[in-house]
C-alpha cells in the first residue's frame, strides 16, 4: 500500500512530541557492517504515539523501539528522566539493543491533558 493510500483518523491531541537523533556508534565510525537499518550520525526521526519515522518515512529499527517505548511512557506518565539516568527531565541517551548504535530522545511537552487523566478513552458520544 502507497504511503498516500493510508488515512489515519487521529482524534486525540497528543501530550508530547519525541525527537530520537542517532548521536554516535559505539564502535567504528560507519554504519556498513554494523547497523543493520543503516543509521548515519545525524539522523532524526519524530513521533508522538506512534512509531518514530525519519523525513524519507523510514521507520526507527524495531529493537530500538522496544528500548523506547517504555522511557516514552514513563515521560507520558509524568516520570522525569533523571531518575532512569537522563541527562535532563525530557532527554535521555540510551544504545541500541545490539551495542551498535547511541541514540538520544528528546520529549517536548505540547500542554495537552494526559489521555487517561483526562478520560478521552470514554465515549462520550451520546451525551
Amino acid at each position: 500500500m502507497k504511503r498516500e493510500e493510508i488515512k489515519v483518523k487521529k482524534w486525540y491531541e497528543e501530550e508530547y512530541k519525541f525527537e530520537i537523533e542517532t548521536i554516535g556508534f559505539l564502535r567504528g565510525d560507519k554504519t556498513e557492517n554494523y547497523c543493520r537499518n543503516g543509521e548515519q550520525i545525524g539522523d532524526k526521526y519524530e513521533c508522538t504515539y506512534g512509531c518514530p519515522v525519519n523525513e524519507q518515512g523510514y521507520g526507527i529499527c524495531s529493537k530500538t523501539m522496544t528500548m523506547l517505548y517504555p522511557i516514552m511512557e514513563a515521560v507520558r506518565s509524568g516520570g522525569d528522566l533523571r531518575k532512569v539516568g537522563g541527562e535532563d527531565k525530557y532527554v535521555k541517551t540510551i544504545v541500541c539493543p545490539d551495542g551498535c548504535v547511541m541514540f538520544r530522545l528528546t520529549a517536548t511537552p505540547f500542554g495537552n491533558k494526559n489521555f487517561f487523566e483526562g478520560k478521552f478513552y470514554e465515549d462520550n458520544s451520546d451525551k
